[in-house]
């Protein structure tokens, strides 16, 4: 059977909470990093990026949610259960 603690559970909560308030800051700014820009970025460049923004913007949202609430399980399994 698997041993799940409550204090690691109630921890994963919060930190999938955490989470969805940290995302709209993440996705921004690695939306800003891979945006193409400058002279050399062409109207293809741009089309294929606004293509590609939902499936950035999902992975952004699939690794924010497994590093908090990991975290929070964690914080909460150790410090209080």
């Amino acid at each position: 059977m698997i041993d799940l603690s409550l204090a690691g559970l109630i921890g994963a909560i919060v930190g999938t909470a955490v989470a969805a308030l940290a995302y709209g800051r993440l996705v921004t700014i690695v939306e800003r990093v891979y945006r193409p820009r400058g002279p050399a970025a062409t109207a293809a460049e741009q089309t294929s990026f606004d293509q590609e923004r939902s499936m950035l913007r999902r992975g952004v949202l699939a690794l924010d949610i497994l590093v908090f609430a990991g975290a929070g399980y964690w914080l909460g399994a150790r410090l209080w259960g």
